[in-house]
């Protein structure tokens, strides 16, 4: 008997339909002898609207409300749930975060998981019935709802694991699993059957959709195997793990790309010991998320600093800028929302030189222009203009053969013996 947490999105659960064959799914696990957990997102576009309902009202609403109005959309859903497997014969019972002792700090919109004390998710477990969860959201230990963030159904779904001691962790998607590219942009995109933390950290942290970065950050600190499947058949996805000699050895393993950001620059700041700290320090204290920065070399005393923020949190990144521009003297700044991220990911490249030289090549010659510049051990990502994302992500794929296993598979070691 295994124990397994399955987590099913916003698609997966968009109606009543879907609901229901979400039920006789979690019903054919626990018939074969498996205890079962569900953790689930609000269905369908149910944030979304809910995010639109709060904006009609105020341009930047409180942030503990945003909370408790956005925590309701996963509760209708394990509610339903739940109906639906007892209406198949079955016991169920639904949980919040809170019920099911998800403990979070107190950064509202943005909470960390501190803790899932897992006690009652047991009881019901061992007393045979499928507990289902809310995704998302948890509570502080002042008694306060939190939610987690975009995605955050995800990390949900690995902290339970991880409380739980469960042998896998299913998310259950609109895809087949993680993809050398987003196979919308490039149709010979191709499935990666397993893949290291270490890569799908870069992958989710770059644009990849499939998963929070957050979940998989969590799943490599508690050694959690994930396996990424679409809730729409039964074929095998993807396996997020631990890096071992059984995997693929590929040089490239994705190309990944991002729209959801902005790019804000400072012009003419002084160039002089503590400005980029002061800079950087006001939006951390915002509660903003800085991703790529870039500073210019200084001329007559100033210089030029730019940096990346998902466009969720332009609205405090403006203000903080603001006020730090004032304060510092520097001349202007502007924001340019019209950018995007395309990157490399594969941990393959650490030992691989030219992989670089031949990514800026094979831009350049397909006319795309680059911004800005960032690498890690295993990632090269390239900021540009956001129309000329589709190009790029097209180009990079075919440049690198990933359509193609051969090109970019090394020879994996012999098994002991062979």
């Amino acid at each position: 008997m295994a124990l397994v947490v399955q987590k099913y999105g916003g698609s997966s659960v968009g109606s009543t339909d879907r609901l229901m064959a979400v039920a006789r799914r979690l019903i054919r696990a626990k018939e074969r002898g498996d205890q079962v957990v569900a953790v689930v997102s609000a269905m369908g576009d149910v944030t979304d609207e809910l995010l639109d309902k709060a904006r009609a009202i105020s341009a930047d609403p409180p942030e503990r409300e945003m909370d408790m109005l956005l925590a309701t959309g996963e509760q209708v859903t394990i509610a339903l749930l739940a109906m639906a497997i007892d209406t198949l014969g079955h016991q169920a019972i639904s949980f919040t975060g809170a019920q099911a002792g998800i403990v979070s700090d107190a950064v509202h919109t943005k909470a960390r998981i501190q803790e899932v004390r897992a006690d009652r998710m047991m009881e019901a477990l061992d007393a045979g019935r499928i507990v289902i969860v809310a995704g998302f959201q948890g509570l502080t230990p002042d008694g306060e709802i939190t939610t987690l963030g975009r995605g955050g159904s995800d990390t949900t779904a690995v902290a339970v694991a991880a409380g739980l001691g469960a042998d896998v962790c299913e998310i259950y998607t609109d895809v087949d699993g993680v993809f050398t590219a987003d196979p919308r942009v490039e149709p010979l995109a191709r499935k990666i059957d397993t893949i290291s933390y270490e890569e799908m950290l870069e992958m989710a942290a770059t644009g990849a959709r499939v998963l929070q970065l957050r979940s998989v950050e969590f799943a490599r600190n508690h050694n959690v195997v994930i396996h990424v499947r679409s809730s729409f058949n039964d074929r095998e996805g993807t396996i997020v793990k631990e890096a071992d000699e059984t995997m693929e050895q590929a040089i490239i393993s994705g190309v990944t790309h991002d729209t959801s950001e902005a790019k804000v620059t400072v012009r003419d700041v002084p160039d002089r010991p503590g400005v980029a700290a002061e800079v950087f320090g006001r939006l951390a204290d915002a509660n903003v998320n800085v991703d790529m920065i870039i500073q210019n070399v200084s001329e007559a005393g100033t210089t030029d600093i730019s940096f990346t923020t998902p466009k969720d949190d332009l609205v405090r990144a403006i203000k903080a800028v603001g006020e730090v521009v004032a304060d510092l003297g520097a001349r202007e700044w502007s924001v340019d929302e019209s950018i995007a991220k395309v990157s490399l990911v594969g941990a393959g490249m650490k030992t691989h030189p030219g992989v670089a030289a031949l990514m800026f090549r094979s831009l350049a010659d397909a006319g795309v222009n680059l911004d800005m510049i960032s690498t890690s051990a295993i990632r090269i990502s390239c900021v540009i203009a956001a129309d000329q994302v589709d190009t790029a992500v097209r180009t990079l794929h075919k440049a690198f053969g990933l359509d193609e296993r051969s090109v970019i598979a090394e020879t994996a070691p012999a098994a002991p013996g062979a």
